[in-house]
């Protein structure tokens, strides 16, 4: 995430930046309410597409290009921003920041979800973020050693205290979210709303089968991440893994092999010939693919990772591919991807 001065230059990043903005990075706060959707069964209202920081802001770029990423996103009606320090654009109350708990330091007491640490975390997010409180605070991967009434206990109570408005999930199993929801039920707590869940063409599953199933019980939505699969989508991969790519970096090495994997290259022939669908629908192959995401009711919202700013242009621009992705579009894409998941209603039927 940025540094702290990022927050102070922020307010006059937004002006200079919204004024030299293209048509294209901009949208009418009109378009914006159009955009929007409920997490989950709950009221709170988010864009369909918000601002992910896991790259944006991890360091990987100046605080400058950062403040305009924000600025882009902000002006082009995006309130949803997964932990970044942007309250200085607006009015804080039209914002929806989100912030996640798990990793903190090395201390066996500073990582997991155990009550101490979802106190002490959270409000040493809050004073990072130099604010009173986030809208949902997410516990970042399950905690096999923390009971889970105690998870659901420390989660009521920070939304209690005014810390956060709501708490949600990432990287958890369905499993696990009924389990806090029963637990939530029994003892008259707060249940989680939504869960953040990897979700592009390639990776499918829980978004499109266990998550449904979800929202119809108890009412839990989808945020996903990772749209384009950490850049695998971008179409730079085709022909090799460039030097000036981010799966060139050491510390994705991991990305890398994937790319030059067997799989990797089947999933890059698939690219190649989703390409000419794209071209039909007048948009890029990153626009089909993050439209093709928001196509998916089930998704209250997109989290866009972006490295500059034509990146997150070009990126926002999937909104006004949405209206064309036809169910004749979605077949053909399915067709050629070739793994749609069945729930198992599906093959009863």
């Amino acid at each position: 995430m940025p540094r702290r001065g990022a927050a102070a230059g922020y307010g006059r990043a937004a002006r200079s930046c919204a004024s030299s903005l293209p048509a294209s990075g901009r949208g009418s706060r009109s378009e914006a309410r159009s955009r929007m959707r409920n997490l989950g069964k709950s009221g709170l209202r988010v864009s369909c597409l918000g601002l992910g920081t896991w790259v944006t802001f991890g360091g990987q770029i100046s605080d400058e290009v950062a403040e305009q990423l924000m600025t882009i996103a902000y002006e082009s009606g995006v309130n949803l921003f997964d932990t970044a320090e942007v309250y200085a654009a607006g009015k804080r109350s039209s914002l929806v920041i989100t912030t996640k708990l798990y990793w903190g330091g090395k201390a066996e007491t500073e990582r997991g979800l155990s009550r101490k640490h979802i106190i002490e975390g959270l409000k040493a997010s809050l004073q990072r973020l130099q604010l009173e409180y986030v809208d949902v605070v997410f516990a970042n991967r399950p905690d096999t050693n923390t009971p889970m009434e105690e998870i659901v206990r420390a989660m009521t109570h920070v939304i209690n205290q005014g810390m956060a408005m709501y708490w949600g999930t990432s990287r958890w199993s369905a499993m696990e979210i009924m389990e806090a929801y029963s637990v939530a039920r029994q003892f008259n707590m707060i249940p989680p709303v939504c869960e953040q869940a990897e979700y592009h063409l390639f990776q499918r599953e829980k978004v499109e089968v266990q998550l449904p199933e979800l929202y119809h019980k108890i009412g839990v939505g989808a945020m996903t991440w990772s749209p384009l699969a950490c850049g695998i989508i971008s179409g730079k991969y085709g022909n090799g893994v460039p030097e000036s790519s981010r799966a060139a970096l050491k510390c994705y090495q991991w990305l890398k092999e994937k790319i030059v994997s067997e799989e990797g290259r089947k999933q890059q022939v698939k690219l190649k010939d989703l390409s000419p669908i794209a071209e039909r629908l007048g948009c890029t192959l990153p626009q089909l693919a993050v439209a093709w995401c928001l196509r998916n009711e089930g998704v209250s919202s997109v989290l866009l990772g972006s490295s500059s700013p034509e990146q997150l242009i070009e990126n926002l621009g999937a909104i006004q591919v949405l209206p064309k992705m036809t169910s004749h579009i979605v077949n053909e894409i399915d067709n050629i991807l070739g793994n749609k998941p069945y729930s198992k209603k599906d093959y009863r039927s």
